[in-house]
């Protein structure tokens, strides 16, 4: 069983509260049954097709993604620093993350409400 099975069959509400739900998944998700499992259920899966494969739709876009949570994953761990947060606790490392990511987003609403020039320019 795939991650993209065992969520699709353990939260059901996820499916039901979520009609035409849009799964994007990395190659490693290539089979005919992570394909079928999903879409039997109503939930379509996108990812990338093998070379030798006709692209799907939307596949074109997978790359934009891709790169966007790249950028947060980078952001977040390399200047928000959350590989080494501090947290003691489970509650701890909920606690820095979401500092962390709220001090982030003031910052992005900030430089866009006061049109400040990006840093460098």
């Amino acid at each position: 069983m795939t991650a993209v099975t065992a969520l699709v069959d353990t939260d059901t509400d996820l499916i039901t509260a979520r009609p035409g739900l849009l799964i994007v998944a990395d190659k490693g998700y290539v089979s005919a049954e992570p394909d079928r499992f999903p879409a039997a259920r109503g939930v379509r899966l996108l990812r990338p097709s093998y070379r030798n494969v006709t692209p799907r739709p939307g596949e074109v876009l997978l790359k934009a993604v891709r790169q966007l949570i790249e950028s947060v994953n980078d952001t977040l761990k390399g200047r928000l620093g959350l590989e080494q947060h501090g947290g003691r606790t489970v509650e701890g490392v909920g606690v820095r993350i979401a500092q962390r990511i709220l001090a982030l987003t003031t910052a992005i609403w900030h430089h866009r409400t006061t049109t400040a020039p990006s840093p460098g320019h």
